[in-house]
C-alpha cells in the first residue's frame, strides 16, 4: 500500500514564528483538507510527523500539542481524509535524539509499528530538514513551496540531497504522488 508521509506546520497548517500553541493558532492551508481527502479516497496511508521542540521548551505540555493533533485529525476526517498516525518530537536541536528531523527516528517509528515500506513512502515537507529525514529513511521526498519551503529553496541547495521534487504546495504534491500510484479500483 502507498504511504504518504506529511511534516505538518508549513505543510498542512500554516507556520507560525511563535508555534501553534493551541488549537485556536492552528489555521489549515487552504488546500491542505482537500489534498488529504484525495490521498485518502485514493487508497493511500497518510501519516504526520512533526517536530514540536515547544515542549521541552516548556512553551506547552505534551497533552496540548497531543490536543492540537487530535482536532486536527478530527477536522481532517469531517472533510474525508484519514490520517493513520501522528508521530512528534518533544526534543531541542540541542538535545541531539534521533527523533528530531533531521534525523530519521520518527519515520523508522512508524515503519516498525505500522510496517510502513519507506522505501514505498513518499515524505512532503517544508523544510530541508524534512528532506534530510526522508532521504535518510528511504523516501521518496517532495518540498513544498509553503510555510518555510520558498525561503529554504531558495537559502539551501546541497548536492547531498540529489534531485528534489518541488511542488507549489500540497494539494499539487498530492498530484505528483497519484499519478505515480496504480488506482486500486
Amino acid at each position: 500500500m502507498k504511504t504518504v508521509i506529511l511534516d505538518r506546520d508549513g505543510v498542512i497548517n500554516e507556520n507560525r514564528v511563535d508555534h501553534v500553541k493551541s488549537w485556536g493558532e492552528f489555521r489549515f492551508l487552504p488546500d491542505a483538507p482537500e489534498a488529504i481527502a484525495r490521498l485518502t479516497r485514493a487508497g493511500v496511508r497518510v501519516f504526520i510527523i512533526t517536530n514540536q521542540a515547544i515542549v521541552n521548551r516548556g512553551l506547552v505540555s505534551r497533552d496540548v500539542v497531543e490536543a492540537i493533533n487530535r482536532r486536527m485529525v478530527t477536522e481532517l476526517a469531517k472533510c474525508g481524509a484519514n490520517i493513520a498516525a501522528v508521530a512528534y518530537c518533544p526534543h531541542r536541536p540541542d538535545e541531539r535524539c534521533s527523533c528530531r528531523k533531521p534525523q530519521p527516528g520518527l519515520l523508522y517509528e512508524l515503519a516498525r509499528e505500522y510496517q510502513v515500506s519507506l522505501r514505498d513512502a513518499t515524505l512532503i515537507g517544508d523544510a530541508w530538514t524534512d528532506i534530510q529525514a526522508g532521504h535518510a529513511a528511504g523516501c521518496e521526498t517532495i518540498l513544498v513551496l509553503t510555510g518555510r519551503g520558498l525561503t529554504q529553496l531558495s537559502q539551501m541547495a546541497s548536492p547531498a540531497l540529489g534531485t528534489v521534487t518541488v511542488a507549489p504546495n500540497l494539494g499539487h504534491a498530492v498530484d505528483l504522488v497519484l499519478s505515480q500510484t496504480p488506482s486500486i479500483a
